[in-house]
């Protein structure tokens, strides 16, 4: 129990809150002005429920193109999808969806014949690479393939950056997220036959999960009721290419999606009531450091 003032003091001398000044109070001491600075749950936010909802689309938007992606390694492996399609499928989404962006953003900083040669240099690249990715793991197991995919995709979900970003500001996604996601394929890869079938899908892979997360989060970002539509036709895809596959996912994936867009936000609104927080002048104190802007010396 912190100190308060006693008759045995008489007439002494005002009390002040200085820990290097001796005076005529017991350490613990405070005054009757102790508790007037308190203040309780300043950091409570007001959350709207279908904004949150709009805004959880970013989670189920990328989780499901993870079930996406897996079907289609399962129907690609089955041979209902070849390589071809693949491949065409892939081009054509990238290049409207560039277009898309390209008319979106405001200021075009972004060169087509530039975008064209490194395209056309990477996907050389994975072409040349295909034969060894495809035999990167021929002395691996199929169970382990299966479980380190897993926790690949894992990782991918739980370090993918989900925050909001500036309408103007492209922001490439997480390192690890990213590198998860293409190192899973590239274990899902190792399984298919030939290296048209390896080079197909891991150049699907680099577009569906280093280039079509940045198109999503611009989307949210600048246009809602599209991105609401994106939602929705994700759902679809995902229903629609693992419905002959497996009925037991479908109905999970739909009883996760309705948990994540409707129940958590209402969970997070209504568990607001029970926050306490307080604060006071027994809180450590906390520097503010002022941004000094950075100051380049230019040389001649």
């Amino acid at each position: 129990m912190a100190g308060t003032f006693s008759p045995d003091y008489q007439n002494p001398a005002t009390w002040r809150k200085l820990l290097w000044v001796k005076q005529d109070y017991p350490d613990n001491y405070v005054d009757t002005t102790f508790l007037e600075e308190l203040q309780k749950n300043v950091n409570v936010r007001d959350y709207d429920y279908w904004t949150m909802v709009y805004q959880s689309g970013i989670i189920t938007q990328h989780i499901s193109s993870i079930v996406i992606f897996v079907a289609l390694f399962i129907h690609y492996q089955q041979n209902a999808i070849s390589a071809q399609q693949l491949i065409c499928t892939g081009v054509a989404s990238t290049t409207v969806g560039y277009f898309c962006w390209y008319l979106m953003v405001e200021h075009h900083a972004f060169e087509r014949v530039r975008v064209l040669k490194s395209a056309l240099f990477f996907f050389s690249t994975l072409l040349g690479l295909s034969p060894i990715l495809k035999t990167l793991t021929s002395q691996t197991s199929d169970d382990t393939i299966w479980a380190m995919t897993c926790y690949c995709f894992l990782a991918n979900v739980l370090s993918h950056d989900y925050a909001a970003q500036s309408g103007t500001r492209v922001k490439i996604p997480g390192s690890l997220s990213t590198n998860a996601a293409i190192f899973a394929s590239v274990l899902l890869a190792s399984r298919l036959d030939t290296n048209l079938d390896v080079f197909g899908f891991l150049s699907f892979a680099v577009e569906w999960f280093a280039l079509f997360p940045i198109f999503r989060r611009h989307l949210q970002q600048l246009k809602t009721k599209q991105s609401i539509a994106l939602t929705v036709v994700l759902q679809i895809l995902c229903i629609a290419l693992f419905f002959h596959v497996s009925k037991a996912v479908v109905i999970l994936h739909l009883l996760g999606f309705c948990f994540l867009t409707f129940l958590c936000p209402y969970w997070l609104i209504w568990i607001q009531k029970y926050k306490n927080e307080i604060h006071g002048p027994w809180d450590e104190a906390r520097p503010r450091l002022q941004k000094r802007a950075r100051r380049y010396r230019k040389y001649p």
